[in-house]
Parts: structure tokens; sequence; C-alpha cells
């Protein structure tokens, strides 16, 4: 019997490899982009074309290579930062290992041209699918230029599982600002198909992140500096009041090395105890200095995680050093629970008046057409409440305290039929979907209560019955937005004034992506110029927005990277979702009759009712023989 192992061709063990470094785009701009830093450059250009699929360029005014170098950098494990095994355990570089360029060159056509200083020409290397073609002189500023062409040609079945231009390139821009942040003393630019998106000029840590992120986090920034024998941390943190309900913005760099550690992460997520919701997350850009040998950095294919010696008191010491910052810049909470301290000066020794709301007396009864006039009845009072959002959305209100509201039965969405009934006229059943469908679950009369400001109570044949406000307009919402973004008919309304929106890199290329699902929500928004959209009308069923459209967009973004991130949902409805949880009234809103009414209306209307967008009870009933349990009948 013959022998069946055999070594590897090198094309072969090379591609193999490129399965672990090069998974996308964005992986072969990492390398490339780490290599530069490596040559010791102090400016760095990325040029790319159909996000990295078509073209990857990387130009810096490094080192350079010699001859021999250039040929040799390409050949698997030729590294010139590792000369024995005791530099594993010294390593300050990014790249170390000799995988990537072989790894790039055997899924890509590459032409690089490299120039040392003391050298009056440079080199010309030509590769296709690990196959050096072409090697010769050639006229070259001093640096290195290597461009990265048709990414996975040769591998079709990699290619097609590539995401699209706009997702890809959501990844090289999260690679770019990790490797830009970690080096703020090195200018970068980056273009993509002929559009400048980015231009960081050196700079220190602070400008490096306005620059990346926008002018806006100047005043969201709280530094942290401490410094002790085992680790040093430096960087910023984000004040509690900018924090968001998405990881994005969350940067830890060990020894300028870009690392993921959930442990050291939720170091910093227990210092904003108390000051943030379970479900916000703050901004941080933190770098630890500490001594390579107390940590390993190969540990994972794309040296994105660490083991420590010490991790305890890494710990310890960053939690401390954030929890410090915080208090140093009087973020946190002050003692008096009870009083904000920007009213505290407004406090006088005489206690102030109560507001009383203006009301005005009028006669219900009173009809003007009526031949005999109608003894004096008693005046009702009615109090304005304060300003609050249409429970409904677009205004459908119910008619009469004395009609029955019957759901049509045409769809969900359809509007509804209204049977008027004398006030001594038995209510007529509704006919409920789901598990609403019980006759001894209908409203038996239009007076609703709310509770709290969060519940409505309204009597049933059984008991009573209580349903949470906030959960049951985000049913509604998500419902109606869902249609929207399938029959693509979202009614709009046009902004007096329309308003510009400024977004991050990353932000302003999902949103492009986003944008026709968008529009079929009824907003109406443009492009308008670099990272900027303008928006022109907001859906009508958002009713009086206050001239808060940027904010609501800004809301809707953060929204649905929520969404996919936590539920991995479809993009359309992670889309309704974010509309409906940023749109729908809040806890605490003020309602009145008319909006409760319309509210419960629209819920039975819906074809999941029970159930909110998050899949919690939105309707609880409380039985007679339970309520009389509780008073021992």
């Amino acid at each position: 019997m013959s022998d069946i192992i055999q070594l590897l061709p090198d094309s072969v063990a090379n591609q193999i490899a490129a399965g672990e470094v090069v998974q996308r785009p964005a992986s072969a701009v990492k390398e490339l982009l780490e290599n530069a830093i490596d040559a010791g450059a102090n400016k760095i250009q990325l040029i790319l074309k159909d996000a990295g699929k078509a073209l990857i360029q990387v130009i810096d005014n490094g080192c350079g290579m010699s001859v021999t170098d250039a040929r040799m950098c390409f050949e698997r494990h030729a590294t010139s930062k590792v000369r024995k095994a005791e530099d594993l355990f010294a390593i300050r570089t990014m790249g170390f290992r000799g995988e990537a360029m072989a790894s790039i060159a055997a899924i890509s056509q590459i032409e690089m041209k490299t120039r040392r200083h003391d050298d009056e020409l440079g080199t010309l290397v030509e590769i296709e699918g690990s196959e050096v073609t072409n090697q010769e002189p050639v006229a070259t500023p001093v640096g290195t230029s290597i461009s990265v062409k048709n990414l996975f040609y040769n591998t079709p079945a990699r290619r097609n599982f590539l995401k699209s231009t706009s997702a890809e390139m959501r990844h090289v821009l999260e690679e770019f600002q990790r490797i830009s942040l970690a080096n703020p003393a090195i200018a970068f630019s980056l273009h993509h198909d002929g559009v400048e998106i980015h231009r960081l000029p050196a700079s220190g840590m602070k400008q490096r992140i306005v620059h990346l992120f926008g002018n806006n986090y100047n005043q969201r920034l709280i530094p942290v500096e401490e410094e002790t024998s085992i680790i040093n941390i430096k960087g910023f943190i984000g004040k509690p009041e900018f924090a968001k309900k998405t990881r994005g913005e969350q940067f830890f760099f060990v020894n300028n090395r870009y690392i993921k550690d959930a442990y050291l992460n939720h170091a910093v997520s227990k210092s904003y105890e108390d000051l943030l919701p379970d479900d916000h997350f703050p901004m941080y850009v933190l770098f630890i200095e500490i001594d390579p040998a107390k940590i390993d950095v190969n540990v994972h294919p794309t040296k994105t995680e660490i083991k420590y010696l010490d991790e305890k008191s890494i710990y310890a010491i960053l939690h401390s050093a954030v929890k410090r910052s915080i208090g140093r810049f009087n973020i946190s909470p002050t003692i008096d629970f009870d009083q904000e301290t920007g009213f505290s000066g407004m406090i006088t020794h005489k206690a102030p008046e109560e507001i009383v709301p203006p009301s005005i007396s009028f006669n219900p009864d009173f009809n003007p057409f009526a031949a005999d006039k109608p003894s004096r009845a008693p005046e009702t009072t009615v109090t304005f409440p304060s300003f609050r959002r249409s429970g409904g959305g677009n205004g459908a209100g119910s008619k009469d305290a004395s009609a029955a509201i019957v759901p049509n039965t045409k769809g969900w969405g359809a509007l509804y039929e209204v049977a008027n009934h004398s006030d001594t006229a038995q209510q007529a059943a509704i006919e409920l979907p789901g598990q609403l469908s019980d006759d001894s679950l209908v409203p038996l009369q239009k007076q609703l209560m709310q509770l709290h400001n969060r519940y409505i109570i309204s009597q049933i044949k059984s008991g009573l019955m209580l349903i949470d406000q906030q959960a049951a307009h985000e049913r509604i919402l998500y419902e109606r937005f869902s249609r929207h973004l399938d029959d693509r008919k979202g009614a709009s309304q046009q902004s007096l004034f329309p308003q510009t929106v400024t977004l991050s890199p990353n932000d302003f290329e999902l949103a492009k992506s986003l944008l026709e699902d968008i529009k079929s929500l009824g907003f109406e928004v443009r492009e308008f110029g670099k990272n900027t959209l303008i928006i022109e009308g907001i859906p009508v069923d958002l009713g009086n927005n206050n001239g808060n459209e940027t904010q609501l967009f800004e809301h809707l973004i953060e929204g649905f990277k929520n969404s996919q991130q936590e539920l991995k949902l479809s993009k359309r409805d992670a889309l309704a979702r974010s509309m409906a949880r940023n749109s729908a009234i809040k806890s605490g809103a003020v309602l009145g009759q008319q909006e409760m009414n319309t509210l419960i209306e629209q819920l039975f209307a819906c074809q999941t009712p029970n159930f909110s967008i998050s899949g919690k009870p939105v309707i609880q009933t409380i039985g007679l023989t339970e309520l009389d349990k509780k008073f021992d009948k």
C-alpha cells in the first residue's frame, strides 16, 4: 500500500492560511496598514474601490525594502520582527508571524513598488495567485505602495460570501478607525471610489477622536490617566448622558494593539453603575501599557485577544481609574436624590405656590338650537393637560363615548367602522384577534383610567384589564411601519425647515444602505455632502415632532444597529422595530380619555395585540375571583 501523507503545495497552503488571515477586504486592509506602521511611516494613504473588492492600495513613506526583501516578504513565515523564540515575549510591533503578505498574495493580484532612502531606484514586484509574474527596477518615491486587486479572484466561493459594498465598507471603516486611533501621531487619509472619507492630520488623542467621530465629541470626553507598577492607563471615556444602546464606540488598546476583552469591558461598565440604564453603553478609548513579557498576543489568528498573567489586578486598576475620573469631573449623582443640583439656587425659604393649569367652565348640555331653553345644568370644569404626542400616532381618535368600535375584517391596517348605540343599549361585542377574542376581555365602557401614567385600566366582564401604554403603542407602530416597508407607501409630511444631520462615516454608510427602506417609512431624505444627509420630511405617523427630525433620525440609526446586533434580525424588521421604539409614547406620558380609547382600539386591531415587540405581555387581566380572594370574600 502506497504512502498517503504528502506535503501541501505552497499555493494550497497559502490559500488555507488566507482563510484565517483574510476573511474579507477589511482583513487585508488591517494587515497592510499595520505593515506600514511597522515600517516607520508617518503618513499613510488608503485608497479603495468597491469597498476593497476591486482595489486596496496602501501608500506609506516608511523605510521601504531592498530588492531581496521585496521578494522575500511574500514567502510564508518570512518576517523581520522575530529572530528567536524569546522575541515572542517582547513583541511591540503589529505583525510578526509572516503570514499576511503570503496569504493576501495567494488570493489576489498584487503590485508592489518600494524604495529605501539610500537607493536611487526602487523595486516593482507583480504577483498573481502566489506566482511572481514580474520583478524589475522602477522609479518610485521613498516608502512602499502596495495595490491588492480583485480579492478572491481565484476562489469564487469565498468571493460569493462577501456582503454588499456598503456592508464591507463599514467593516473597512471599523479597522481604519481602530488603527488610526491607536496611532494619532501618524497622518492618515482614506479614499473610496474617488471620494475622500477621512483626512486625519497628525495630532493628539483627543483631536484624533474628534476628527474621526465628529466635532460634537469634543464636549463628551472625560480624560482618564493612571500610572502603577503593573500597568499604565490613559485615554478618554464618554459622559453618561451620551451613552448609546450599542457598543460601537468602545476601544481597548494594549501596547497600541486593538483588542476585544469582555472582562475589561465589564470593569469599565461597572464604573458607570447607577449612572446608566442597563441597556446603555458608555463610549471609551483606553490605552493600556504593560510589559510585553506579561501578556501573550499570539492566541488568536486576528490577534484581537490577549492573555494576561495577572488579569484580576488589571481589572481592579482599570475599574478604579475610570471611577475616579467620573467622580473627579462631578458626573456622579449627588447625595440628595430627591433634588436636582441645578435647581438648588432657585429654592427660597418660602414654599413656592403650586402651579395651577388654566381651566374654563362650560355647560355640556347647552343646545343653542333647542326650542325651549333648558334649565341651567351644573357647569363642568375641564383642565387642559400639558402637551403630549397623541397615542394614536396619526390622530385617529374615538368618536363618541357610547360608540362601539368594530375592527374591519379587511385587515389590521384598515379603518375602523363606528356603530352608534344608545346609552341604554348593550355594547356590541368586539371580535378581537388572537387570544383576545374572548368576550370577557371586551371593555364594558369607554371610561378608562391611567395608573401612574404607565398603565391603562379598563373594566371587563370578568374583572379588570391593565394595558402597558408604551408596549401597546410600540406594537401598533411596529405593525404599521412593517406594512409601509412591505407596500413602500409610507406617507410623509413636509418639514417647514429641512434639517441636516451629520453622521460618523460608519453610520453614514449604514444610512446609505437603508435609504430606500427609510423612504418607505415616510422619511424624505437625500445625501447632502460628506457624511451628511438632509431631512425634508418625516412620517405622518410621528405627528408633531417639534423640529427634532435630526435627533429622531440619529435614534433610528442607533436603534437599528442595536436590533441587528442583539437579535440578528432582518434589515427591514430591525428598521421597523427601531422606528416603533423611538416614536412610541413612553411610560410617564399623560393621556386623555380620547387618546386612551384610540390606543386600545388600534391595539385590538393589530395582528398580535397581546405581545410587545420584545415578546413581553402587553395586556394583563385580574378576575373578580382573584379580587374577591384578596378581600377574603
